[in-house]
């Protein structure tokens, strides 16, 4: 079972805009050092949207070698077009994915009908487990409830990233899935309460920057442990804000860029966090205690 906290890990990218090997080796083997329990690679926060296919067969390849397998590597797949999800799924399964995370088809905005069949058409095209990735603020498609506790019924669909931010959403979730149905917070800004609340986990952003602290704040709220929980959150409530203060990838490379990790380059039509946010996102890695990192 993939439980805990799982980093949403970014993409690095060379000055010439390439894929950056040492700098993606850097960041694994800085989650290895400090904890993480899972990586999603070439997923959302990976830039998946602006890889090509051989770069995102890469990056699953290269991460599955450098932790030899230490941790479970989980590819992001997904994308708006079912046929296209199914083979990218499927090479991440030839590579050796232990799991795919599928965000929701965006733009197109289907059913729940049709996100039931665009689910279960990948089901049945594989045999990796799958994860489910609601996000409705950036697909404007949202999974709701009902068809998620369909889509749990499905044996090889094991889980979901829930990003709503919406605590209400977690007690139907709970009842209405079957009971071995894992639920991660795509929220950090909501997930220590999401996790207290019976949640299994969290896919995060600020993980990149803050591993241990992150990993610290989800093994108390899996134990129950309030108080020791919020006490960690506490120390990364600022790093949650920040880092989503423009559309996330930007302000997480800007900050790893900071901490000495990577280069601040991302791929068009993203650009580098505005100036203006400079200050409010490293006094957040200050107060997480992420800033700077020695080479």
């Amino acid at each position: 079972m993939i439980t805990g906290s799982i980093v949403a890990l970014t993409t690095p990218f060379t000055q010439q805009g390439e894929l950056d090997k040492r700098a993606f080796e850097t960041l694994i083997r800085f989650h290895l050092d400090n904890g993480t329990d899972a990586i999603v690679v070439a997923g959302t926060t990976g830039e998946s949207p602006t890889l090509t296919q051989e770069e995102q067969e890469q990056l699953i390849d290269w991460a599955l070698s450098m932790t030899a397998k230490q941790v479970p590597i989980i590819a992001g797949t997904g994308c708006n077009c079912t046929r296209k999800t199914i083979e990218c799924t499927k090479r991440a399964e030839k590579l050796g994915a232990y799991a795919a995370l599928l965000v929701a088809p965006y733009y197109n905005k289907p059913t729940q009908e049709g996100l039931y069949h665009h689910y279960k058409a990948i089901h049945d095209a594989v045999d990796i487990p799958l994860i489910l990735y609601n996000v409705p603020g950036r697909t404007a498609s949202d999974i709701l409830p009902d068809t998620v506790a369909r889509l749990s019924l499905l044996p090889r669909i094991i889980g979901s990233k829930e990003a709503t931010g919406d605590l209400n959403r977690v007690p139907p979730l709970l009842k209405k899935c079957k009971n071995t149905f894992l639920l991660f917070s795509g929220d950090d800004a909501t997930a220590k309460d999401f996790i207290l609340m019976g949640g299994h986990g969290v896919i995060s952003v600020t993980a990149n920057c803050a591993p241990r602290l992150m990993k610290a704040m989800v093994e108390s709220a899996k134990k129950g442990a309030g108080e020791a929980a919020t006490a960690y959150n506490r120390q990364i409530l600022d790093l949650h804000r920040a880092l989503f203060l423009e559309s996330n990838p930007i302000p997480v490379k800007w900050a790893l860029s900071e901490m000495g990790l990577i280069h601040n380059i991302l791929r068009l039509p993203l650009l580098p966090l505005s100036s203006q946010h400079h200050s409010a996102v490293k006094h957040a890695l200050e107060m997480a205690g992420a800033f700077p990192i020695s080479p």
